[in-house]
């Protein structure tokens, strides 16, 4: 089990810029393993924001790419998010999630979860 820790969320005016951290407890580097970003939105599903591999290799959903920036430190098993340009429909909780692909669970990869984050853009 990992432990995920957000920071970063909060209210911005529309434009504005965020950063949100994401950083695992400490354990034995697994490789390899995925850590990003899904939002949610109450009354809707929770969407994939984006996610970088462990040697670098970024994903992103089509409604955020070139606006967010995912970025990862791996000695200090953390990953961002750098939001610009930020509109309303970004408003959600931000879950950070870490994923050992060959490690499965039930038949699917091992995920563990942060909290979440929350994320309002409001003017």
């Amino acid at each position: 089990q990992v432990q995920l820790v957000e920071s970063g969320g909060g209210l911005v005016q529309p434009g504005g810029s965020l950063r949100l951290s994401c950083v695992a407890s400490r354990n034995v580097f697994i490789t390899p393993n995925i850590m990003g970003w899904y939002r949610q939105v109450p009354e809707k599903e929770r969407e994939f924001v984006a996610s970088m591999t462990n040697n670098g290799d970024a994903n992103y959903t089509a409604s955020t790419k070139d606006r967010f920036i995912i970025t990862r430190d791996n000695d200090k098993r953390a990953v961002f998010l750098q939001m610009t340009d930020l509109k309303p429909d970004d408003s959600a909780v931000y879950y950070c999630y870490k994923e050992f692909p060959l490690i499965t669970e039930n038949g699917r990869p091992k995920r563990s979860w942060g909290q979440g984050t929350q994320v309002t853009v409001h003017t």
